[in-house]
């Protein structure tokens, strides 16, 4: 029987009202229903006496029922019912409200279990609305579904009971030799159990069972979609000069930049076009790695594109690569949208001819008028900025040219490889020697005067620092804008310094104007809203403080702290909050902590939801039933190896037909 096309209105106790009431739970047909898990338990069998309860807390309590209902008509539409119930040793105050059906329904002397919050003295208790069920029915778990208007949990449940009854004995999706493998008990008890446990044991080991089905699925999905996807190498490179540009750069790179690069140039030359993502954390050396494989693919004979969110970003490397690649035969330009039009036409027309062997750009970069002569290879910068419709649109440029992304944004490698499916990942997780640790304080308001002193002085000094505000408009909040805090600042505090304000709202070519001035030394102290968080850099600087940080995501302050301590002198990064809560002042703590943006991350992850690394869902990642990406991570592993294991000896799993109709349902209705 196939339970995918199976209407939920033909189950027995539904009918079509009460289908459209499942529909809107998104239970559309039999599948949906058994898929559809309970959010908690109640086990009716975990009786306590009064006197075992602190007062205030919910418990289940066998009682007696020992007075006859009262009925109290409070006002219209407000009737209460009251009884008296004991336990054998404490007489238990039951207040019931607006539930005629349930007050007509009690006996006395019959025995009852109470389900509610206990509010008890030295000598008695109560309890407001308790669920009461009948002492005989009332013995094992209850799962508790949730629920809509017009639709409860118990009605949800004896649907799901009729459906199980249709459904028989489910077939296993998994082989013997895997549930064996990875310590799985059967698909069918699995269901039954996450639904009506015998025990409450028996719900984790459904659970885990079902999680692992999920994320299998997931990750079987993933792979077969990259897979798919991943096309034949047209463009192979077998020579590797990476040792030849090791040696234009003023260090050495670390092993994991070595590593990255290794990856790269083997993909290069690989059966498969490439499609990597270098991840690292602030400081990495990611822009270095890039480099390295632009070199190889422009020694090879092919142009390279590299394409960054900001124009301030993409200069920066632009100088970066001329200043690099100086004495070398390679031909660098920069196209961005305030590139003058003259400029614009021999930069395209050069590129068309293919006497520019690297390309530095923006958006610009993605317009229909932009062509190239042999394109070898796309990177694109700080990944988490672009959707993948932009990435496909400068990749469309060429014979389907490699791609390398590069994000500064750190997310274990399990999770990076869920939200990165389409992508092969190297990880950059030291960094380079001489790297600066950045000294981070976290102060209240009333430290202004203090640290605007130590901010003069390191300035006085021949430094520079930044001052980070969190809006640039005042309409809707009491906090000065970047403007006016820049102003009341150059007035009142730095008189006689060169202060320069950088917002989003400026335009480009005023924001270049700003951070040039920034990067030559002439502005000294830069007021600036988080568009200084991508990628400017300015080794100068040793001071960053962020007004009001209780206001910004842990990695994001990350990545702004990440803008000093480039260079050789000793940098710190101020955060000012006044925000007394508990949850806000532990996480401006873990960042005082640490400097490893991984930790961050994991924190960011926990507390927050993976929402900040999904964005607007521009990965179109399936949403999950029952498995937590955060929690379940030792699964996901698991799932990793076994979908790995599962493909290699049957790439079409045409021995696990069920597991495909469950990747096609899974993502149906994804940007994948």
């Amino acid at each position: 029987m196939d339970y995918s096309d199976y209407n939920i209105q033909f189950i027995k106790g539904v009918g079509d009202k009460r289908a459209q009431l499942f529909n809107k739970l998104g239970v559309y047909t039999l599948q949906d229903l058994i898929n559809y898990y309970p959010r908690k338990y109640i086990d009716w069998s975990k009786t306590l006496t009064v006197k075992e309860v602190k007062s205030g807390e919910p418990a289940f309590i066998k009682a007696t029922m020992i007075t006859p209902v009262k009925e109290a008509k409070i006002r219209k539409g407000l009737t209460l019912y009251k009884c008296n119930f004991t336990d054998g040793e404490t007489v238990i105050h039951v207040t019931i409200f607006n539930n005629a059906y349930l007050a007509k329904a009690l006996r006395t002397f019959d025995d009852y279990i109470l389900y509610g919050k206990v509010d008890r003295t030295f000598t008695e208790a109560s309890m407001s609305s308790p669920q009461i069920e009948k002492a005989e029915k009332a013995t094992g778990i209850e799962p508790i579904y949730p629920a809509t208007t017009n639709l409860s949990s118990k009605i949800i449940e004896k649907v799901v009971r009729a459906g199980l009854d249709k459904v028989g004995a489910i077939p296993d999706t998994l082989p013997e030799y895997l549930l064996t493998e990875y310590n799985l008990c059967s698909l069918n008890f699995a269901i039954r159990q996450i639904h009506f446990p015998d025990k409450e044991e028996n719900i984790e080991i459904a659970r885990r069972r079902l999680i692992f089905e999920e994320l299998l699925t997931l990750q079987l999905g993933l792979m077969k979609l990259k897979s798919k996807r991943a096309t034949k190498n047209l463009l192979k490179m077998p020579l590797d000069f990476s040792e030849e540009f090791y040696s234009l750069l003023p260090f050495n790179p670390t092993n994991a930049q070595k590593k990255a690069v290794a990856d790269c140039i083997a993909d290069l030359n690989g059966d498969r076009q490439m499609n990597r993502l270098v991840q690292g954390d602030v400081g990495s050396g990611k822009t270095a790695v890039a480099g390295a494989v632009m070199y190889t693919v422009i020694k090879n004979g092919y142009q390279t594109a590299m394409m960054a969110p900001t124009e301030i970003l993409a200069t920066q490397h632009y100088e970066s690569f001329c200043k690099l690649f100086d004495g070398t035969d390679i031909k660098i330009a920069l196209l961005t949208g305030s590139t003058k039009a003259t400029e614009k036409k021999k930069i395209k027309l050069a590129l068309y001819d293919g006497e520019i062997d690297l390309i530095i750009g923006t958006h610009a970069l993605i317009q229909n008028d932009v062509e190239f002569k042999n394109l070898g290879l796309v990177c694109t910068d700080e990944q988490h900025r672009f959707g993948v419709e932009q990435r496909s649109s400068l990749a469309m440029k060429g014979n389907n040219p490699h791609l390398l992304v590069m994000s500064a944004t750190p997310i274990p490698r399990t999770m990076g490889l869920i939200i990165y499916g389409d992508l092969n990942i190297s990880v950059l997780d030291e960094l380079p020697p001489g790297r600066q640790e950045i000294r981070t304080d976290l102060v209240t308001s009333a430290y202004h005067q203090r640290i605007y002193k130590f901010i003069k002085n390191a300035v006085d000094n021949g430094n520079q620092a930044y001052i980070v505000c969190s809006l640039v408009d005042d309409n809707d909040s009491d906090l000065l804008s970047a403007k006016e805090y820049a102003d009341k600042l150059s007035t009142e505090v730095f008189q006689g310094y060169n202060l320069g304000l950088l917002h989003g709202k400026m335009k480009p070519k005023e924001k270049d104007k700003v951070m040039q001035e920034f990067a030559k030394g002439n502005v000294q102290i830069l007021v600036s809203t988080t568009v200084v968080e991508v990628g400017v850099d300015v080794p100068n600087a040793t001071v960053m403080l962020i007004e009001n940080a209780d206001r910004f995501g842990l990695s994001q302050l990350h990545q702004l702290r990440g803008r000093v301590g480039r260079g050789k002198d000793k940098s710190f990064c101020i955060l000012v909050s006044d925000n007394k809560s508990e949850s806000s002042v532990e996480r401006l703590k873990l960042l005082k902590s640490t400097n490893d943006g991984f930790k961050i991350a994991d924190y960011d992850l926990k507390t927050r939801g993976p929402g900040d690394f999904f964005g607007t869902r521009q990965h179109g990642l399936p949403q999950l039933k029952i498995a937590d990406m955060l929690e379940d991570t030792k699964i996901l592993e698991q799932c990793q190896e076994c979908a790995k294991y599962i493909l290699k000896d049957d790439p079409n799993l045409d021995s696990f037909p069920e597991l495909c109709r469950q990747i096609s349902d899974m993502f149906r209705k994804t940007d994948y």
